[in-house]
């Protein structure tokens, strides 16, 4: 783009044609005109014929081009909308998605009707930016949720979410169950890294760029950690309790077999996302 002034709408042309043409959503313009501006969609649907600054103009050029590059725009912002709240993400952290609100949505519906209104003890197993276990807390305030992460860099993200958010949560690190063998819980939630190696060629370039690759890949064609999970986990639940994990869409037999075998007194579901695709295996027990 040339160094001539330029009004919101001219800047949002050029940069919505030059991402189309790389691929990128044109739409991308729109969130990106927005963090630079530091004005919500409404002010921005206002502002289309004011004119930008020369300083402005050129950070959201600049923006743009690392989209194209290949930086995911919520890594560019530091935001992305979970449950109805702000969560901050960074490239320690997964960048959450719609299929997981899935997860904390039937989550709650179970947690209703197999528990009230009581106090629930709650975990989140590899909490990355909390995402789960802070929508859960202010979903139901009266459940005790421990999140756990691996990382400690994801952990801070996690800490940092919950004090905007207000949500009262212990956070513990370790590997998978290791951190809450301490106790019994009533819920168990995981949305653990499942994609196999082999996949890699077919992913989006900007995930497998950006994205912490241990948060995304899982050894035994992505179904390591579950099959973990489902052994380590009967000595951890109580005689009434609910484990959730979300899925990869090709899992939902091999999972809900795992769970099957280690709680065979159990009723274990494959519960299908938006997509009419598999994406959650709900193991539930009622002792």
């Amino acid at each position: 783009m040339n160094n001539d002034s330029k009004r919101v709408f001219e800047a949002l042309d050029w940069a919505s044609s030059i991402l189309e043409a790389h691929d990128r959503e044109a739409n991308a313009a729109k969130i990106l005109m927005q963090y630079v501006l530091h004005i919500d969609y409404t002010n921005l649907v206002m502002s289309m014929r004011d004119e930008l600054s020369q300083d402005v103009l050129a950070e959201f050029e600049h923006v743009i081009q690392m989209h194209i590059d290949g930086m995911p725009v919520q890594y560019i912002t530091k935001t992305e909308q979970f449950y109805g709240r702000d969560f901050y993400v960074d490239e320690a952290v997964l960048i959450p998605r719609p299929e997981t609100e899935e997860l904390v949505h039937y989550t709650l519906q179970r947690i209703d009707r197999l528990f009230g209104e009581q106090p629930i003890e709650l975990a989140d197993i590899g909490t990355g930016s909390g995402a789960i276990a802070i929508s859960m807390k202010c979903e139901r305030p009266v459940t005790n949720v421990t999140a756990t992460d691996l990382s400690e860099a994801a952990l801070e993200v996690a800490k940092r979410n919950a004090i905007a958010l207000d949500a009262q949560i212990q956070f513990l690190q370790g590997d998978l169950t290791a951190p809450l063998q301490h106790k019994k819980w009533d819920v168990i939630l995981s949305n653990p890294p499942y994609i196999a190696f082999d996949e890699v060629d077919v992913m989006d370039e900007t995930v497998i760029k950006h994205e912490p690759h241990t948060a995304l890949f899982a050894e035994e064609q992505g179904l390591q950690l579950y099959r973990k999970l489902a052994e380590q986990l009967p000595a951890m639940m109580n005689e009434r309790a609910l484990i959730g994990v979300e899925i990869g869409y090709l899992q939902g037999e091999a999972v809900a077999t795992f769970f099957r075998q280690h709680f065979p007194k159990a009723t274990v579901d494959i519960v299908k996302d938006m997509f009419g695709q598999d994406r959650i295996v709900f193991c539930e027990l009622n002792n």
